[in-house]
């Protein structure tokens, strides 16, 4: 075929308007981005379960409408998976603009699902104003989503973190490790238990307990090898059959929730629990849940932690709008106001000595409660192991301990 330039030009033309349908926010600086935003209306779908988080995220929509004149609602879901299914059925009907979903509440295999599936606005939050406060040295996992790079395709919001739950009263020094949680037990037999997995809770115990005690932790991060999982699981095994005699009824029997734990912890018939939430014990003085004696503390290097993100769906029909409600969502302001246990306590994903003194000056003033611990305090997060080697294990554990 003969060489013809316009020819070429019109193909050139045709590939550069597809790219621009598929992501204009992406072809303009942010004042641009401000400028379309105003007037759109921003379809935010995220878990309603929570009165809590909704009232927030009712304050953040009325903020960005005043500032903005951007128009937020909150499509309330009950699994997020549900919503991504549709965001895969719409790309699989042709349904490339004019999406349904402008925002979403994001994690874990949903995120996995969207990114395999081409279903993410390309890489964007490199673009935001505050993304440059994110705390990405300390907090990993703002960058790598249960071990799937983030990729600057979705927003960190907020984080979760294990913590663990300990009555003053009755303990001075609490454990800092594995080991020494084992000998904590030895000494205060029936004081300690962990829920069974597959209750998160528990998945999450043993989880840590691996992180800490393995020598193969970078294989943890990678797809199971089945053929090295005796040798990466051993150290746990061992450390639980030593555990296992000295809990809560002799490890018989193990609670079978969060709620249950918390009152087990209540009524004293055990002296240390677990949460993967750091403002939870406080926000349960308050209530009443738990007694003034609790408090909180993290172990020696760490403990396991996640984010949860923000994303914006490839076909959203208000892609400047998402952008710039995902940016004051990370703003300093923003981000004080949620860790406010009073308000909802979700730790924030940004650095504090990234913070301008007046920025700063929105945390510290922050009632934390007397069983939060501060972000410093938290310390480093460890990331998730590769999900595959949760369900290995899992495995394990249900075959080696359930009843």
């Amino acid at each position: 075929m003969a060489y013809c330039p316009k020819r070429l030009l019109s193909i050139v033309i045709v590939i550069l308007t597809i790219m621009l349908n598929l992501a204009p926010a992406l072809a303009r600086d942010w004042p641009q981005i401000i400028a379309a935003a105003r007037g759109q209306t921003v379809y935010f779908n995220g878990w309603g379960g929570s009165e809590v988080i909704n009232r927030y995220i009712s304050w953040a929509a009325g903020q960005v409408n005043q500032r903005y004149g951007i128009t937020v609602k909150h499509v309330k879901v009950a699994d997020i998976g549900d919503v991504v299914s549709r965001i895969l059925a719409e790309k699989s009907g042709g349904r490339t603009s004019g999406g349904s979903v402008d925002l979403m509440w994001i994690n874990g295999e949903n995120f996995h699902a969207m990114k395999d599936n081409g279903l993410l606005l390309p890489p964007y939050t490199q673009m935001f104003p505050n993304y440059r406060l994110v705390d990405t040295e300390n907090k990993v996992s703002t960058l790598f989503d249960f071990t799937v790079p983030v990729d600057n395709q979705e927003s960190p919001w907020g984080m979760a973190q294990l913590v663990f739950l300990y009555d003053s009263e009755v303990v001075n020094d609490p454990p800092s490790t594995m080991a020494e949680l084992l000998e904590f037990c030895k000494d205060h037999k029936g004081r300690f238990s962990y829920p069974a997995p597959p209750d998160f809770y528990g998945t999450t115990f043993i989880k840590q307990a691996l992180l800490e005690l393995t020598g193969e932790r970078t294989l943890l991060y990678k797809p199971v090898d089945i053929g090295k999982f005796d040798q990466v699981t051993a150290p746990l095994w061992v450390f639980l059959d030593a555990l296992h005699p000295h809990l809560w009824r002799g490890g018989k029997a193990q609670p079978k929730s969060a709620p249950e734990m918390k009152r087990l912890l209540a009524d004293r018939e055990i002296f240390i629990s677990l949460s993967f939430n750091p403002a939870e014990a406080s926000n349960a003085i308050a209530t009443g849940e738990l007694p003034e004696s609790i408090r909180t503390y993290v172990h020696e290097g760490g403990t396991i932690g996640n984010t949860h993100f923000l994303a914006i769906p490839f076909n959203s029909s208000a892609q400047e709008g998402a952008m710039v409600l995902a940016d004051f969502l990370l703003s300093p302001e923003a981000q004080a106001r949620k860790s406010d246990p009073s308000i909802w306590g979700d730790p924030t994903v940004l650095a504090l000595a990234k913070l301008s003194p007046e920025q700063r000056t929105l945390f510290d003033t922050i009632p934390l409660g007397v069983a939060t611990l501060s972000p410093e305090e938290l310390g480093p997060v460890i990331l998730e192991p590769h999900a595959s080697w949760v369900t290995a294990i899992e495995k394990e554990w249900l075959r080696r301990y359930s009843k």
